[in-house]
């Protein structure tokens, strides 16, 4: 009988240890960027087709394993000259390099909900490491359809030059391009 009780114990405690699969809720989610123009204005911009894909067996998410791809043909600044000219070779090089991409890394817990997200960033061929900041919320059941949900928002800064991406100079467009990503992931049943 203590082998029996000893074999259920392990294996209730190792499901809890079982990676859960994470999707994007993409009604509740976005991912956009600011670079400034001329030294003077901010332009806000989006990718309409990303996905993300978490993996994770913690609760508080410290092993979760992501990966984000954005297609680069979908970008959107409200000015669809603007738009074609990003996707252009000045910039994205779409025909060539159609696709963004983050891989993590590593995350880890600053206090709290807050979190350092370090990965892989992928754009116009080149992949470099970075360094985001997150919040995470959640777990949540959601009262209407019983799912689980976890709430991200993830901020960043990355550099046009260390992507080659776009020739233009600083003074133009800038090289600081700003990240702000947020959206609701759900817990695969």
């Amino acid at each position: 009988m203590k082998k029996i009780t000893m074999i259920a114990a392990l294996l209730f405690a190792s499901v809890g240890a079982f990676a859960q699969n994470w999707t994007l809720d993409k009604a509740h989610s976005n991912l956009a960027f600011t670079v400034t123009h001329m030294m003077l204005s901010e332009v806000d911009g989006k990718f309409q087709d990303f996905d993300v894909k978490m993996t994770s067996s913690k609760p508080d998410f410290t092993d979760a394993q992501i990966d984000l791809t954005a297609d680069v043909n979908t970008i959107n600044t409200n000015q669809e000259k603007r738009d074609g000219h990003l996707k252009g070779a000045d910039f994205f090089d779409a025909a060539k390099y159609p696709t963004l991409a983050f891989k993590s890394k590593s995350i880890s817990k600053v206090s709290g909900n807050k979190y350092k997200l370090m990965g892989d960033l992928t754009m116009h061929g080149v992949t470099k490491p970075v360094t985001l900041d997150a919040v995470i919320t959640g777990p949540v059941t959601n009262p209407q359809n019983k799912k689980t949900l976890a709430g991200f928002k993830v901020t960043g800064e990355v550099k046009r030059a260390d992507f080659t991406l776009g020739s233009v100079p600083a003074a133009v467009v800038s090289d600081e391009i700003s990240i702000r990503a947020s959206g609701e992931l759900v817990k695969a049943n």
